[in-house]
């Protein structure tokens, strides 16, 4: 984990955030598989970062994406090269990969400010919502951008070398 001073075990971050807290900095969660990174979780992120002073995201381990997608092609980028990408944005300023399907005890055990998902998500299907919620936390589903999605740039690549997807 030393690879990149930002990629952080959980164990590690608890301590970061237990500072951030006491030094009265908001601190905002959101989690993911950031697979082909393109500009709709550009945005997404650094829309989530504007809403608190410390960005942290949970990244989905490979194993879990693969169970998640029932395939071993996802992901298509490995954990290590998705949290470089995560942490060249300026808006990330943390990432802590998890390898349960669901990011919950790792929202549990950091206890974020803020709560982030994308606007795909209903409000109470945000898993960690009744946990950040109980302790005076807020939830907030951002918008999405139109059109962008990694299983619709993976489409259209297999398209254009004449495979279905």
């Amino acid at each position: 984990m030393d690879t990149f001073p930002g990629l952080k075990k959980i164990e590690k971050l608890v301590d970061i955030r237990n500072q951030l807290k006491q030094a009265g900095k908001t601190v905002v969660f959101t989690n993911g598989c950031f697979d082909l990174l393109h500009r709709g979780h550009i945005e997404y992120l650094e829309k989530a970062r504007r809403l608190g002073d410390v960005l942290i995201v949970g990244l989905n381990d490979d194993a879990s994406i693969r169970r998640q997608h029932k395939g071993p092609e996802h992901p298509i980028f490995p954990l290590e090269d998705r949290a470089a990408i995560l942490l060249a944005l300026e808006a990330v300023d943390y990432v802590c990969p998890f390898s349960e399907d669901t990011p919950g005890r790792l929202i549990a055990q950091l206890m974020p400010d803020i709560l982030v998902k994308g606007g795909d998500y209903r409000l109470d299907q945000i898993v960690g919502r009744d946990v950040v919620e109980r302790a005076g936390g807020r939830v907030i589903a951002l918008p999405l951008l139109e059109g962008r999605s990694t299983t619709a740039i993976i489409r259209k690549i297999l398209r254009a070398y004449g495979i279905e997807g």
